[in-house]
């Protein structure tokens, strides 16, 4: 019988689109994702689940859009009580019984208090990483492992994506004779950026292209570790980001960054999968995708049973991956914060809200629908709402549809509040 795949997701913190060479970008020397993407494959339409970091970690993990579980509107602050429901099926949940060892190595901030802490409650085996972002304080370095004791200690800030890598290899080897699962959750390319003074820094992007090399030359480290353990050909690799960029960074060809309005910078992020012999090596796929959509990939490689009565808004892109099929997607929503703010098909997009200073613009009000060609015009900069009223029609009744199933599901839970202004630092 064939082996169970390990499966090892890299999340960066905040990475543009843009900032890697193999998805167009020209400053960031990123040459072993660029290897990655050249020996597997590599999406051009994948998107995060949310413009935000709390959000798309949720759904990533879950499946499902985090407006389902009180998690979509802004991100965990250190002052809240909010976390990720422990009635929501996780990833590691669904593959533990198919025999699946599971860590979470890196940024957790899908609640720090009470019953949503630690991650092991969530499904993780081992955790070892932060409660949140490293701008947010107060920070420590945790670990727990199994039924051990949970354990604080100082965070060694310049060496936090050195130690990321380092504790998924060390895990990698201790669970080589079974399958697991790993999320490499990054703080970086997320600001401040502190350089690693053991690497030599000298990016024509200054310090974010130093913190983007530093995980450029670590994922390359960790494919060539993982093939001195003779698991090499057993590990689906997979490369993305939380959402966006921020401050610094790219979003390529598209419109405006993380946090901003219903346009794909914020929202479509890097995807590349590599196992050798299993994913096809030197395959870009335009097929729409999403974070989401991972959860239940995985639970059919691994083969493990999903329950029948749970409705999941991801779904298996595995005939994607591995046979070139198109997309199993009729749509994917983009959320900024509880509200439907876009709709992507395969072909269009409509943009249905967008911030203009203060103001979040609700374009339906206006009677102004923002229909683009993504094709044509990935980067969203022309309306052809006028050439392609049908289009329009269709979409907007699919929004319509989407809104009255999703926004509701906001009053489920009680109102957010958001923190003391001293204490919140957007994510």
């Amino acid at each position: 019988m064939p082996r169970k795949p390990n499966i090892i997701v890299i999340m960066a913190d905040d990475l543009g689109y843009g900032d890697l060479g193999c998805d167009g970008g020209t400053i960031i020397r990123t040459p072993n994702l660029d290897r990655m993407a050249a020996e597997g494959t590599r999406f051009t339409d994948f998107y995060a689940s949310a413009n935000l970091c709390t959000p798309s970690r949720a759904g990533l993990l879950t499946g499902r859009y985090p407006v389902r579980m009180n998690l979509a509107h802004e991100v965990i602050q250190s002052p809240e009580d909010r976390g990720l429901p422990l009635s929501e099926l996780t990833i590691p949940k669904a593959l533990k019984p198919a025999g699946y060892a599971s860590a979470l190595i890196g940024k957790w901030h899908l609640g720090h208090r009470g019953q949503y802490w630690p991650p092991n409650v969530h499904g993780f085996d081992v955790f070892k990483g932060l409660p949140y972002s490293h701008d947010m304080q107060p920070l420590a370095w945790f670990e727990k492992d199994g039924d051990a004791p949970l354990t604080e200690s100082p965070v060694d800030f310049p060496k936090l994506t050195q130690t990321f890598f380092r504790e998924t290899v060390a895990f990698a080897e201790a669970n080589r004779d079974k399958p697991f699962f790993v999320l490499l959750a990054l703080t970086a390319p997320h600001v401040p950026l502190v350089r690693n003074d053991d690497a030599a820094w000298d990016s024509p992007a200054g310090a974010y292209g130093d913190v983007v090399e530093e995980i450029d030359r670590n994922v390359g480290l960790l494919l060539d570790q993982l093939k001195a353990l003779g698991l090499e050909d057993d590990t689906l690799v997979i490369f993305t980001s939380d959402n966006g960029p921020w401050f610094e960074g790219s979003s390529g060809p598209f419109r405006e960054r993380k946090g901003q309005s219903g346009f794909d910078g914020g929202y479509r992020v890097p995807f590349i999968l590599r196992q050798p012999g299993t994913v096809p090596a030197g395959v870009v796929t335009d097929a729409i995708a999403s974070n989401l959509d991972l959860l239940p990939t995985f639970a059919r490689l691994a083969g493990a049973d999903l329950p029948p009565d749970l409705e999941l808004d991801g779904k298996d892109i595995g005939p994607v991956i591995f046979d070139g099929a198109a997309t199993p997607h009729e749509q994917i929503l983009l959320f900024d914060n509880t509200r439907v703010a876009a709709i992507r098909t395969q072909a269009w997009k409509l943009v249905t809200r967008a911030h203009y200073r203060s103001l979040q613009i609700n374009l339906g009000r206006f009677n102004y629908p923002l229909l683009f060609d993504i094709v044509r015009d990935p980067g969203e900069n022309y309306s052809v709402a006028s050439l392609h009223p049908d289009v329009v029609e269709d979409l907007k009744a699919r929004h319509k549809a989407a809104r009255e199933k999703y926004e509701p599901m906001v009053d489920l839970f009680p109102p957010w509040v958001r923190p003391p202004i001293a204490d919140w630092h957007p994510d």
